[in-house]
């Protein structure tokens, strides 16, 4: 896919007979100096550096803000930071596009007032309903200073992250394979939301549109031998113990059938999202297309579930960083088509660039509770208390923690950095049980693994509130590890077939949802979550006031908080003034 980049404005003093020329060079370095900044700190998706287009030359009359403009269109720009170091004419000089994320640097120097320029331009933003974010460096610099100090630096790529999240998911799809399930509100997708708020359209299929391309031949059967392969090396010799009741136990015959069902399901699915130029050689032109989906949800449950195998193998490994064709990007694939945990996932996906878990948000674990049922108390960061994140299996095998940096830690790591020692450590660590035929009647396979502790997680939700519109919660934490015999116990009391991580979430006594670990799971807006690596809690934040959605529960520190300069101007207590911005401004493309 081809990815929008990041357009760098530099706006001069127009004043031509010395003013201006003094400025030139100034101006221009420090474009480049950001653009440098960005480039070489952030990628893409497919590990591309994030990509910068400078104007032409500098910006001092409205000629030239237009004639960049033009640029930036034709150069598949989506989003802007303007830079100075001198006065400049605000309305003249301003990014006017209503479509892009924006960010102003004004250089803090004495020579030249960069500051009242940033001031007077952030001004006529607010004044014209285009909220921008002011980025002013806290010391005084020289004006031979080209250098990006570290406090303007962590603004920049805060703002350049969210931004190009931002721009990446607007005109792409989500693609709900099938409808609602089982009553869970996150599946009634709502078309508005996603067309007003993220600029994404929505497409649908239904699940017999899967059946369909199985029975008429409609996928690569190369790749399925190929897929087939991979599968019998390194998922089937971890094929679990089948824990259903005899006369619920499928044949040795028929969980063959199964493991071909399953993989022939990932390629059809895959298919479906992205399109497959293979199948327009073999003649299916229409099906080749996809849907142009940067997202997706399964419905399974129950319509499919109840007669075919479940979707837990295709969901799981799309949503891991490889599969039979190597190490890749991860897709983004919700279970039970929860859009609105969807978009958390893609949320979290965008900001990291790697896999992000689906999870029930199942269980808060008292100290008191654990001593109680195990006989133990447990220690370490999970001493206050844990929350059980556990789903059917069909979340990243990412999440396994199987994958080390360079010390021997767990980490989940951005797909350019997975070595096949680390994908071979994540099938290891996984057995794939079969289903468990009271939830799933078709059968099937659900992955299992233990999530490795001392993984810095932020946990993510977005939910819709009726008269309200879109709310964010946040909850940054950490993965744990507990006693083995309090983990086989507490693990045993639900599925022992499924996949468990043991969340901390980072505590703050000053925040009511946060003062225990379960304040948090008791706020927590619906029964799933989406799980991102790293502590990426202010980086949404900043992009949620992008998109004009408040967040309701976040245990950010304040300081680390970056939304646009207007959100000032609706008071001074933060999460009000949030709201009361998001509410004013509206959705982007409404």
């Amino acid at each position: 896919m081809s990815y929008p980049k990041i357009g760098i404005r530099p706006t001069i003093d127009g004043r031509q007979g010395g003013v201006r020329e003094s400025l030139e060079d100034k101006t221009m370095s420090l474009a480049k100096a950001v653009a440098d900044l960005i480039s070489s700190n952030l990628k893409n998706g497919d590990g591309s550096p994030v990509e910068c287009v400078i104007a032409d030359g500098t910006i001092g009359r409205v000629a030239e803000s237009a004639a960049c403009a033009e640029k930036f269109e034709r150069e598949g720009v989506g989003s802007t930071i303007t830079v100075t170091s001198c006065w400049c004419y605000g309305a003249e000089t301003m990014d006017m596009n209503p479509y892009y994320p924006k960010a102003v640097w004004g250089f803090n120097g004495t020579e030249r007032p960069g500051a009242v320029y940033l001031a007077a331009v952030l001004a006529a933003h607010a004044q014209k309903g285009l909220p921008a974010f002011g980025i002013y460096g806290h010391d005084v610099q020289d004006l031979d200073d080209n250098t990006i100090p570290a406090d303007v630096a962590e603004k920049i790529l805060r703002f350049a992250r969210a931004a190009q999240a931002v721009a990446t998911m607007r005109g792409k799809s989500y693609l709900s394979m099938g409808s609602m399930c089982m009553g869970i509100a996150g599946s009634i997708v709502s078309p508005e939301f996603f067309q007003e708020y993220l600029g994404m359209r929505n497409e649908s299929i239904d699940l017999t549109e899967i059946i369909r391309r199985m029975s008429e031949g409609i996928y690569d059967k190369d790749e399925f031998e190929k897929a087939m392969a991979w599968t019998e090396k390194n998922c089937k010799p971890n094929e679990g113990q089948d824990y259903n009741l005899p006369e619920k136990t499928k044949a040795r015959e028929q969980k063959e059938g199964d493991w071909e069902f399953v993989v022939k399901m990932m390629i059809i699915m895959r298919d479906l999202m992205t399109g497959n130029p293979k199948l327009k050689e073999l003649g299916f032109k229409e099906e080749a297309l996809g849907h142009n989906a940067i997202l997706a949800g399964f419905q399974g449950q129950r319509q499919w579930t109840d007669f075919y195998p479940n979707g837990d193998f295709p969901e799981a490994l799309m949503n891991t960083s490889f599969d039979w064709n190597g190490i890749r990007e991860a897709y983004v694939l919700a279970t039970e088509n929860d859009a609105c945990n969807g978009v958390a996932m893609l949320f979290g996906h965008l900001l990291t660039n790697r896999g992000v878990m689906f999870s029930d948000i199942r269980t808060y674990w008292s100290p008191e509770a654990v001593k109680r049922v195990t006989g133990k108390e447990p220690t370490g960061i999970a001493a206050g208390g844990f929350i059980h994140l556990i789903n059917s299996g069909a979340t990243t095998l990412d999440a396994t923690g199987a994958m080390s940096d360079a010390d021997g830690n767990p980490i989940m790591k951005e797909p350019w950095d997975v070595t096949e020692e680390d994908v071979k450590a994540c099938l290891d660590a996984t057995t794939w049980y079969p289903a468990d035929r009271g939830y799933f009647r078709g059968g099937g396979f659900s992955s299992n693994f233990l999530t490795r502790g001392g993984m810095p997680m932020t946990m993510i939700r977005l939910n819709l509130i009726k008269g309200l519109g879109p709310v964010l919660q946040i909850a940054e934490g950490w993965t744990a590890d507990l006693d083995p015999e309090i983990h086989d116990i507490l693990n045993k009391r639900t599925d022992k077939t499924w996949p468990t991580t043991w969340f901390v979430p980072r505590l703050d006594p000053n925040k009511d949802a946060f003062k225990t670990a379960y304040d948090v799971m008791n706020n927590w807006g619906a029964n799933h979550g989406a799980i991102a690596y790293g502590h990426v809690g202010a980086d949404l934040i900043t992009l949620a006031s992008i998109l004009r959605i408040p967040v309701c529960m976040h245990n950010v520190e304040d300081k680390k908080i970056f939304r646009p300069s207007a959100w000032n101007a609706f008071g001074m207590e933060k999460e009000g003034a949030d709201y009361r911005a998001c509410a004013n401004y509206g959705p982007i493309y409404k």
